[in-house]
């Protein structure tokens, strides 16, 4: 069940669910706020934890506004599309055969039956995708969880609106957006090695900072590089 408390102009969605630790969120692309909570804390003690990160809200959805949205995709002749943080402009082939995609120089190569629809195209990249970052991730992690000395059980990879990454570090898995085939690679690292390192210190605390820190120097260059970027226009839920 959700409920919701106002703070002025900010409404906050409230989940309590079977969790020991409070869990804030601004989703995008209107910056709605959610908080999830221990089922048996009391209202009152999230308002005041919500009103502890009022400052924090604000930023975060003036992030969400002034962030660029890709246009809505086609998938036609001579569209724009990103692979790695570089442009590329699609060609469409209709033949009747398997459905592909490849990178040629500059062009993204299209390969379909003349009756597939936008639906069944986006669903082709959607897919070439996802198997981007699986032929990249297994080198990535086996770097990481060498130098952490962590092991990784699991890496999953799919379409997020919300998020770039996010892990479970108990079951010690992964999850993967699969815009992040579309951004520079080091983008897709910094991603890596932040969810690996929660394996470590499941907080954002100071020791997390630290540990980025030491790993990836250059670490919040790549997570304002990355925030900075356009993101995938969507019809976004809830």
């Amino acid at each position: 069940m959700v409920s919701q408390i106002k703070l002025g102009d900010i409404a906050v969605d409230v989940v309590l669910k079977d969790i020991k630790n409070v869990h804030l969120s601004v989703h995008p692309p209107t910056g709605r706020v959610r908080i999830s909570a221990p089922s048996r804390m009391k209202m009152d003690t999230i308002r005041v934890f919500a009103i502890s990160k009022l400052a924090w809200i604000r930023q975060q959805q003036k992030k969400l506004r002034e962030q660029e949205r890709e246009a809505p995709r086609e998938y036609l002749e001579r569209e724009s599309h990103y692979v790695w943080g570089k442009r590329y402009l699609l060609n469409v082939t209709e033949r009747d055969v398997a459905p592909a995609l490849a990178l040629e120089h500059n062009r993204m190569v299209l390969t379909v039956r003349a009756e597939t629809d936008e639906a069944a195209r986006e669903a082709i990249f959607a897919q070439w995708y996802r198997d981007q970052i699986k032929a990249v991730v297994p080198e990535l992690i086996a770097k990481w969880e060498l130098v952490l000395g962590v092991a990784v059980n699991r890496v999953f990879v799919r379409q997020m609106k919300t998020k770039w990454g996010s892990c479970n570090p108990r079951a010690r898995t992964i999850r993967l957006n699969t815009e992040l085939a579309k951004k520079p690679k080091d983008c897709l690292e910094y991603i890596v090695l932040h969810e690996v390192v929660h394996f470590i210190e499941p907080t954002h605390n100071a020791r997390f900072v630290a540990l980025m820190d030491r790993f990836m120097p250059k670490w919040q260059f790549c997570r304002q590089r990355l925030n900075r970027l356009p993101v995938r226009h969507a019809d976004w839920d809830y």
